[in-house]
């Protein structure tokens, strides 16, 4: 008999959060089409230079003592910054503000009509010397740790070797790629037997975000769709459906690409390989990877979809520094940076090295 009610009961309580998810499902349904976007890059900070697509952020300190080398974000000019801020709690940003870092941050705009002419050597060293010289200005110190992530890492890369270091005192990348003959499926989209780059740049110029969106979605053909099965699942779940917009937001907010930039990366990166063979040449000077002698840190997923393993892996065999660490974590390309996987795994491995490096 006893047994009876109590199974009962949980038949009860069943149908019982089976109803209240039903409920809630539809209501948060209803708030996730109708509301605004959620928002998204809310730690304090100031913009101190802007140039056409660039601007350069200064976040707003939160610890009473801050390292003595400040620290350079250069992000991936395919996608929006907000993707290292992207709420608290969950922001690269916001955690080495705590920690006690001056952050500066790299943040791209959508290049203008008259931009289509910018080049992999304006992105990979001017404007990076030119924020370089405003972080100095700023803060008095002649160098800088810097710190890209995906693209960003290969622009912080090609300058660190290109310019033998000047003004750069550590350099940090996340799941950067160098092989760009192991890329996958963007290495088979971008292959010269069939990909018109000149073509297609000079016919258009600037290269629209949706057939940079298209190619991020070949990379993983099911994704999106997965991705909308697990939403309606947890649809009930009101805090899930938040952070999931945050998420879809930025993977659906693409940047434009400069047509020249573009261009140079088809032909320079993916069909020369010239980073991986050394032999890549960036505004007259070599950006073979021996040229980088300052301690360097890398952090690849170990479920990257986009940057495979083989395209990242040889960055650090290749360089000249003798103080280089490679680290392989679980996790994909964006839950490497943010989420609860980068806050409880790379975080802190990258806190320790930095740390130590940054006095």
């Amino acid at each position: 008999m006893a047994k009876t009610k109590e199974k009962e009961k949980s038949t009860g309580d069943r149908i019982r959060q089976l109803v209240d998810r039903t409920i809630q499902r539809n209501i948060n349904g209803v708030s996730y089409f109708l509301s605004d976007d959620p928002p998204v890059g809310q730690t304090r900070k100031d913009v101190i230079h802007q140039r056409g697509t660039l601007q350069l952020f200064h976040y707003h300190p939160l610890s009473d003592e801050v390292y003595k080398t400040p620290v350079l974000i250069v992000t991936p000019t395919s996608n929006r910054s907000y993707v290292l801020d992207m709420m608290p709690g969950v922001s690269l940003v916001e955690f080495l503000l705590k920690a006690g870092y001056d952050v500066f941050l790299m943040d791209w705009q959508p290049p203008r009509p008259e931009e289509k002419k910018l080049t992999l050597q304006d992105y990979s060293q001017t404007f990076i010397q030119e924020c370089l010289d405003i972080v100095a200005r700023e803060t008095g110190e002649d160098d800088a740790s810097l710190i890209g992530y995906c693209m960003g890492g290969v622009l912080a890369t090609i300058f660190t070797a290109s310019m033998k270091g000047a003004g750069v005192r550590n350099l940090v990348c996340f799941t950067t790629p160098i092989n760009f003959h192991e890329m996958g499926m963007f290495t088979k989209v971008t292959d010269q037997k069939h990909f018109e780059v000149d073509r297609m740049v000079d016919l258009i110029g600037n290269v629209p975000p949706n057939f940079v969106f298209q190619g991020f979605q070949m990379t993983a053909p099911a994704g999106q769709s997965a991705a909308q099965i697990t939403l309606w699942r947890n649809m009930w779940d009101s805090d899930f459906v938040e952070n999931f917009r945050k998420y879809d937001r930025w993977s659906n907010d693409m940047l434009p690409l400069a047509g020249e930039y573009f261009r140079e990366t088809v032909k320079e990166l993916f069909w020369e390989n010239g980073l991986y063979t050394g032999k890549l040449r960036v505004g007259g000077k070599s950006a073979n990877l021996e040229n980088i002698t300052v301690p360097i840190f890398h952090a690849c997923a170990q479920h990257d979809s986009l940057v495979l393993p083989d395209a990242s892996a040889p960055l650090t065999e290749l360089v000249g520094s003798e103080d280089k660490t490679n680290i392989v974590l679980k996790g994909g390309h964006v839950s490497l940076v943010c989420g609860a996987n980068a806050v409880g795994r790379m975080w802190p491995v990258l806190d320790d090295w930095l740390s130590e490096r940054s006095a």
